[in-house]
């Protein structure tokens, strides 16, 4: 007899007042207690955020099932890496306007929030598009697959290029002075009131988390059609951001492999994607409207091996590069 398991409504409700309360405490102590932490105290909220969410994964496993469980957890894993390629451009818009350390907590808890926001939005579109369309996987799936593609010829560069020209359109059409009063966004200035480079961060983040939504929401729906499950995962992996800034935002931009191992995720889930929607293909001009069933139908367990897999081999890979660089480095400057 095979057990049908759901995640449970209590679970659901309870799981959201618990991660609300813990964003909650969270933001108030980036805003009563503004530093810049220490590389120890980054990386222990970093490993508290990543035990949560695997104590998350194991309450998921006891009492949604093994299936919910798993997808938690690719979907958490895939989140992650795809947010922590996200840092790279949190590193240029704070490097930009010379954000002061001691805001910089403030600033990205602000734009964390956002993201929470924008992504929790691209979720319900993208579960009232997958309830009313069958055939949107394959839209999904084709651009992923697309995005995935350019990932891997021009890396970041996009990025940088696309921020570099809102910041640059921003501070032309608004009165920016390069001054900081705390998180304040208008101050008064030689006798008139002007706006702080404050404005123009968040306006900054806030466009690159609707950027990063429009990849990442698809990339996770490919992995599971649960919306709290979608939910979840995003608001784990955003969680510990701003920490893991202060941990590994000076690396970012040095572990020179890390968007091919992004590039390989999107790409492959995109391919998940396109393989199941030809596997429970409906649409009447393929095959009759029949399923095809010779597509193979990548399961979770499968998905989570290969993004792991993938994001290890780029961090490896990256690692053994930038050593190799320093050693070289060192023995030029000993000539």
């Amino acid at each position: 007899m095979i057990v049908e398991f759901q995640v449970p409504l209590w679970f659901e409700v309870g799981s959201l007042v618990v991660l609300s309360l813990v964003l909650i405490a969270d933001l108030m102590l980036a805003v009563w207690r503004p530093h810049e932490p220490s590389t120890r105290e980054s990386a222990l909220w970093v490993g508290f955020y990543v035990v949560l969410a695997l104590g998350f994964a194991w309450l998921m496993f006891i009492f949604a099932g093994a299936q919910y469980g798993a997808e938690f957890l690719a979907g958490w894993v895939t989140e992650y890496s795809l947010s922590i390629d996200n840092l790279f451009v949190f590193v240029l818009i704070l490097a930009s306007f010379n954000v002061p350390r001691k805001y910089q907590q403030q600033v990205l808890m602000i734009g964390i929030l956002l993201a929470i926001v924008f992504r929790g939005a691209f979720i319900l579109l993208g579960a009232a598009l997958i309830a009313s369309f069958s055939w949107i996987f394959y839209v999904f799936g084709a651009f992923l697959v697309v995005v995935g593609v350019q990932q891997f010829f021009s890396g970041r560069s996009d990025d940088v290029e696309r921020e570099s020209k809102l910041i640059a359109f921003l501070s032309q059409r608004l009165d920016v002075v390069n001054e900081y009063d705390g998180l304040k966004l208008r101050i008064q200035h030689q006798g008139r009131k002007a706006f702080t480079p404050v404005i123009v961060v968040l306006i900054a983040l806030g466009t690159a988390d609707v950027i990063f939504a429009v990849d990442s929401i698809p990339a996770i729906y490919g992995i599971t059609e649960s919306p709290f499950i979608v939910f979840t995962a995003n608001v784990f992996a955003l969680m510990g951001l701003r920490q893991l800034y202060f941990l590994l935002g000076h690396l970012i931009d040095k572990l020179e492999y890390l968007h091919w191992g992004i590039a390989f995720i999107l790409t492959f889930i995109g391919l998940k994607l396109v393989f199941h929607a030809l596997h429970e293909n409906q649409l009447p001009f393929l095959n009759g409207g029949e399923n095809i069933l010779w597509a193979p139908d990548i399961g979770t367990w499968e998905s989570l091996i290969v993004i792991v897999a993938a994001m290890a081999v780029a961090v490896i890979a990256s690692v053994f590069k930038l050593r190799r660089a320093n050693k070289q480095a060192a023995l030029r400057s000993k000539e």
